[in-house]
């Protein structure tokens, strides 16, 4: 069986995780301050705070904008269903507008029509790592005062051009950038997440978040020369990630690089041996964006059955993934109150169908994601063109 993906790990990550279990701190420790010093400075950018994963990042990241119960969010519903639930979490209301069909993103021409006086973020996602527009999405939450938090979930690695210069996903153009380090991800720590931003108040909100809102840190009162007793002077959450997470995840972004670089080669062979392929269309990348490659997204044309070419695939040894979610057409969002359609509220569309997000269904439904990891040699690679071929024949 040829996976959809397996997380790089070596030795170094084996020896890092012992060395933090051998250390006798293995919670939300030293390990965990030197990844984020890493971090931020791999993404270029002044502050990260790590945590237990990118879902709770992203809730934590809302909260610390402002949303509140009834706020609305600005977003897409093609996406994994956590962008959506984060801002229900807040008590807030997602307003999903389309996509892009090109780059599977938030399309800036439909925010503007969304924005009401309830509207209080901007949440983008850089959809299976390939940068969404920025630039487009900056000028119009510049305009409505609009504070703009980046799903990166997928996007560590990942590259925009800002003005003429390279710059990495997560420095952060907007105001804030979530990360995800689950295995599916470009680089792993088994789970964890991390939040980075220019505003040194927001970080230290998020620190204090994570970790019932403790106003002591527990590596300052286990240090002092004098007892200490901490309060807790709000409401927090137990989001911490641990040493030994976080020892991995300093292995892991010493050879991000090599990870990125090897998956941009593999998905330019994919580009290169599947341009023959009659009635697919292969995923797009801009010039102005340098996609991680963290999944490689193809459409199939009219007439064929997503779930028949699938199926074809595994019986041959491939495994596959159907198109990226649309969250409006999940159970959890079946009440009218659960979410909103940007293009026109309170829409009255059918139950898991909405016409203003025809562009993000058609995505959900006509593509699959083929296997993409940096272990994988020539001869799985041309595996996996046969069978995409034969499958569609």
């Amino acid at each position: 069986m040829i996976p959809i993906t397996k997380p790089t790990i070596g030795e170094e990550e084996i020896a890092a995780a012992a060395e933090a279990l051998r250390s006798g701190w293995v919670s939300q420790g030293p390990a965990v301050a030197r990844f984020e010093q890493a971090f931020a400075t791999y993404v270029g950018a002044q502050h990260a705070c790590a945590v237990s994963n990118c879902t709770t990042a992203l809730h934590l990241a809302l909260l610390t904008v402002g949303v509140q119960p009834g706020d609305e969010v600005i977003t897409v519903s093609h996406s994994f269903i956590a962008t959506a639930n984060s801002i229900r979490y807040c008590g807030g209301i997602p307003v999903f507008v389309d996509i892009d069909p090109a780059t599977f993103n938030l399309d800036p021409t439909l925010i503007e029509s969304a924005i009401t006086e309830r509207t209080k973020a901007i949440l983008c996602v850089h959809q299976i790592g390939m940068p969404c527009d920025l630039p487009g999405i900056l000028a119009i939450a510049a305009r409505h005062k609009l504070p703009v938090i980046e799903d990166a979930a997928c996007a560590i690695g990942s590259e925009i051009c800002i003005d003429g210069r390279w710059e990495r996903i997560g420095k952060p153009h907007g105001d804030i950038a979530c990360f995800s380090f689950h295995p599916r991800k470009v680089m792993t720590t088994g789970e964890g997440g991390m939040l980075t931003t220019s505003n040194p108040d927001w970080d230290q909100q998020f620190r204090l978040l994570r970790q019932h809102c403790m106003n002591v840190a527990d590596t300052t009162r286990h240090s002092s020369a004098q007892v200490v007793f901490e309060s807790y002077p709000a409401l927090g959450f137990n989001f911490r990630m641990t040493d030994i997470q976080a020892a991995i995840g300093c292995e892991q972004l010493k050879r991000l690089p090599e990870i990125v670089s090897r998956r941009r080669q593999l998905a330019d062979r994919y580009r290169s041996l599947l341009a023959a392929v009659p009635r697919i269309e292969l995923p797009v990348e801009p010039d102005w964006a340098r996609g991680n490659w963290q999944s490689f997204c193809v459409r199939l044309g009219e007439g064929y059955d997503q779930r028949q070419v699938m199926q074809s695939m595994l019986d041959a040894g491939i495994a596959t993934r159907r198109g990226i979610m649309c969250s409006h057409r999940e159970p959890a969002y079946a009440a009218a109150v659960t979410w909103s359609c940007g293009a026109k509220k309170q829409c009255q569309c059918a139950v898991g169908h909405c016409q203003h997000l025809r562009r993000s269904e058609q995505a959900q439904d006509r593509t699959i994601l083929l296997p993409l990891f940096p272990q994988m040699g020539i001869e799985e690679q041309d595996q996996v063109v046969s069978a995409l071929h034969r499958a569609i024949l």
